[in-house]
């Protein structure tokens, strides 16, 4: 059997190997949004829970626990925007957190003071009331709030429909 040559010609004997440090997991995430727009790591807002936790935000597993017309804060990454013309100014949002999707509805009276938060949020906050009958769940947002900075510059982009 032939001996395998160097793939870029001979290495020097002067040459000296550099360790370098293992990326982090909120490096790599970064690193796998720049190049594909997702990750098959640990999702972004499992590596920031005990940030949300202290912002007093639930997580999408237990909301679908709470009862119906509860109040409940939930922050997610925006996966899509909707405002159907048939719909009268009301937007809809889905969240993306760890455990699944939120579906959110924002009235007009709303979304029109916080239309800024709204459109321009990768991470947002929701405040509001929990429906949850005969199997449809949403959250009727009261509140949005900008939570995007806790996302330490990733870039995640929302599918917005108009």
């Amino acid at each position: 059997m032939e001996k395998q040559l160097p793939l870029f010609g001979n290495v020097s004997p002067t040459e000296i190997e550099v360790a370098l440090p293992k990326p982090t997991q909120a490096e790599d995430t970064l690193a796998d949004y720049a190049r594909t727009g997702l990750t098959l790591g640990v999702h972004p807002m499992a590596q920031i829970r005990d940030r949300l936790r202290a912002a007093r935000c639930t997580d999408s597993r237990t909301l679908r626990k709470r009862p119906h017309n509860s109040y409940a804060r939930v922050a997610g990454v925006v996966t899509m925007r909707q405002r159907p013309q048939t719909a009268s100014g009301v937007t809809f949002l889905t969240m993306e957190d760890e455990h699944g999707m939120v579906n959110v509805v924002v009235w007009r009276d709303v979304a029109e003071p916080h239309r800024r938060v709204l459109l321009e949020s990768e991470l947002l906050g929701i405040d509001g009331r929990w429906e949850a009958v005969d199997g449809v769940c949403h959250l009727i947002a009261s509140r949005l709030l900008d939570m995007s900075e806790l996302l330490g510059g990733l870039d995640v982009r929302s599918r917005d429909f108009h």
